[in-house]
């Protein structure tokens, strides 16, 4: 019996369960579960996250909003770029050791290449959290230069919203990794300002769940190329099936 799972909250919206059944299914395993495990912050502690890979016997996990930074303190080890990053998103159990890795900066990556143009030099990534870190982190590997996007600001590398609206006209890439918009509150967009974008704009909204977003509803009525999540999210599992499953089929 091959255990895995989620953590996260909330997870109403998450698509997982049915990657992994397909996953399972490819490699012939009949024995393999994935299961979502909500947990409240309170929850997330070095007690309960063993007390639950305890009780579940997971032989691994994925970690969702928002919990990707958080649980980097409760893990024994990262790999090289899940420490890079400072976020993980899959979790590895081997002898009671839990390894962190990040399965999403290459993901996004795999997923943004075909699209990039030589003119989507300059990039704003709506957010601040793991999944921009990650966004950030593949960016960088592929030259595109970036702003971080928060509401509430600070360091160098980040603006506000007013500015990057303003710089809009030369940031031709926009990646939203927030979970603005996300189900069930399918009417919000984290971009209030859908008319500074053109046919020149690529916008990669990392929530694949509705598909399409209104963020990438009004980015195409303008003309933009658009790329919903759910490529990255079958990638990222992809990739994290990857990681388990050498020693979950041992």
């Amino acid at each position: 019996m091959i255990a895995l799972g989620l953590i996260g909250h909330p997870l109403g919206h998450s698509f997982s369960p049915r990657l992994f059944a397909s996953l399972f299914e490819q490699d012939g395993i009949a024995e393999g579960s994935y299961r979502l495990f909500d947990l409240t912050p309170r929850q997330l502690t070095a007690y309960d996250l063993r007390q639950l890979v305890d009780s579940q016997r997971l032989s691994g996990f994925n970690v969702t909003v928002p919990y990707k930074e958080a649980v980097v303190t409760l893990l024994d080890t990262l790999d090289e770029m899940a420490a890079r990053i400072g976020a993980v998103n899959t979790v590895k159990v081997e002898r009671g050791i839990l390894k962190g890795y990040n399965t999403d900066a290459p993901a996004f990556a795999d997923t943004l290449k075909p699209l990039l143009r030589p003119h989507h030099r300059r990039a704003l990534i709506l957010g601040s959290g793991g999944a921009a870190k990650a966004a950030a982190c593949a960016l960088r590997e592929l030259g595109v230069e970036y702003s971080l996007v928060s509401r509430t600001p600070h360091g160098d590398d980040m603006i506000g919203y007013d500015e990057a609206y303003r710089r809009a006209g030369q940031c031709l890439l926009i990646v939203n990794a927030t979970p603005v918009g996300m189900h069930p509150h399918d009417d919000l967009s984290p971009w209030a300002e859908p008319q500074f974008l053109t046919p020149q704009h690529l916008c990669y909204d990392l929530v694949y769940n509705p598909s399409p977003t209104r963020f990438l509803r009004e980015a195409a009525a303008m003309g933009a190329t658009t790329i919903g999540g759910l490529a990255m999210l079958e990638r990222q599992a992809t990739l994290s099936w990857k990681i388990w499953k050498t020693h979950c089929t041992e």
